[in-house]
């Protein structure tokens, strides 16, 4: 009687739950403050905080007008959401050839790597050579960049395609993003890998494909 006595005053371990918990978000909010700090610097170098023409609207169909890419969502949202598609697999691939024998990142701390890399693209993107570059090279001839609020919705984006091949299987989530390829191809003429060889190497072939629409 006395040892189990003793055994039920002895003080409770810690709830691994509870000690975990703030750790395990800890990521999360790390993700959270690259996006804002990627708004910040997109304020610093001059782009509106929302559309010049003073409202904001969900969803901006659009292409070929100077509202495209100032609003919450539009056709290029699904690229977005399929560069979190494609980080998901890059990162994926970097922790398979390390190896086995090494701790794998969790997905909190995945999402942070893929969140830097968004918010790198949306700082650069935004620049004044890569916007002159649009202009020169694609048919974006009124983009003038980003509304902030329009980058940190896309960074949002990214974020879903990246939850998206966290969860569904690794041929839906491939499916997913050749449908919205194929689908943005058809409606805009335009698309992720459109849009980066025509960034990297234009062919007036498809300059004037696209012009048609």
């Amino acid at each position: 009687m006395l040892c189990r006595h003793h055994e039920h005053d002895r003080p409770l371990p810690p709830n691994p739950d509870h000690s975990r918990g703030p750790r395990r978000l800890l990521p999360f909010g790390i993700a959270a403050a690259i996006v804002l700090a990627a708004a910040l610097v997109l304020w610093g170098f001059g782009r509106p905080l929302i559309c010049t023409c003073g409202t904001v609207k969900l969803w901006h169909g659009t292409v070929l007008s100077s509202e495209n890419s100032q609003h919450l969502a539009d056709w290029y949202s699904f690229s977005h959401i399929t560069h979190g598609f494609l980080f998901y697999a890059l990162i994926w691939l970097a922790m398979l050839v390390r190896g086995r024998e090494q701790t794998p990142l969790s997905f909190g701390w995945r999402l942070v790597v893929a969140t830097l890399i968004e918010a790198v693209w949306e700082v650069v993107e935004n620049s004044d050579a890569v916007i002159e570059r649009y202009r020169a090279v694609t048919i974006s001839l009124d983009y003038y960049g980003d509304s902030v609020i329009n980058s940190v919705a896309d960074m949002g984006a990214m974020m879903l395609g990246f939850w998206l091949a966290y969860r569904l299987p690794v041929r839906l989530s491939l499916a997913l993003a050749v449908i919205s390829e194929v689908m943005l191809a058809i409606v805009i003429r335009d698309g992720l890998a459109l849009n980066i060889v025509m960034l990297v190497w234009p062919v007036d072939a498809i300059r004037d494909w696209q012009g048609a629409l």
